[in-house]
C-alpha cells in the first residue's frame, strides 16, 4: 500500500522494477492501481475465467410429443426415453399435440399427461402442471433431487 500518488510516480516507481502499473479498479476515485507483471495477472484472470466456467452446467430439456389418441405401447416408450433423459439430469418437456377436432378433448390431453407424470413419479417431479398453448398441452417435469 502506498497509498494516494501521482500518476507520473507511480509509472516511473513501475519502470524502475520492470513491471507494469496496471488499473485494478478504474471506476473508483481515485483510481485503484497496482504494480505487477501483466502478462501474469492476464494469464491468471484467464485461469480464473476458465475454471468458473468449467463449474457452470448448462439446463438441458428433453422433449417428448405424444398425442391424445396414443396407445400403451407407445406411452410405454415414450416413458422408458423420458426416464433415460432424467437420469441424465435433463428437465423433460411432455407436449400433446391437438389436431383438428381434437382441440375439443383437452380434459383427455391433461389426464393422459397427468398419467405419464404419475408413470414416472419415482424419478420425476412436476415442475410446470400441464397448460395449453395454442394447439399444444404442455408439462415440464425435472428429475427429484436426491438428499
Amino acid at each position: 500500500m502506498l497509498g494516494v500518488m501521482n500518476t507520473r510516480d507511480a509509472q516511473q516507481l513501475a519502470d524502475d522494477k520492470n513491471l507494469d502499473l496496471v488499473k485494478v479498479s478504474p471506476n473508483a476515485k481515485p483510481p485503484v492501481c497496482k504494480i505487477l507483471d501483466y502478462g501474469k495477472f492476464r494469464y491468471e484472470e484467464i485461469q480464473r475465467l476458465k475454471e468458473a466456467k468449467k463449474n457452470q452446467k448448462a439446463v438441458v430439456i428433453k422433449e417428448i410429443r405424444m398425442s391424445v389418441r396414443v396407445e400403451e405401447h407407445d406411452i410405454n416408450v415414450k416413458i422408458k426415453n423420458c426416464i433415460k433423459f432424467l437420469e441424465q439430469g435433463s428437465r423433460v418437456k411432455v407436449a400433446i399435440r391437438f389436431r383438428g377436432r381434437e382441440m375439443a378433448y383437452t380434459e383427455q390431453g391433461k389426464q393422459v399427461l397427468l398419467d405419464f407424470a404419475e408413470r414416472v413419479s419415482d424419478i420425476a417431479v412436476i415442475e410446470k402442471s400441464p397448460k395449453i398453448e395454442g394447439r399444444n398441452m404442455v408439462m415440464y417435469l425435472a428429475p427429484k433431487k436426491d438428499k
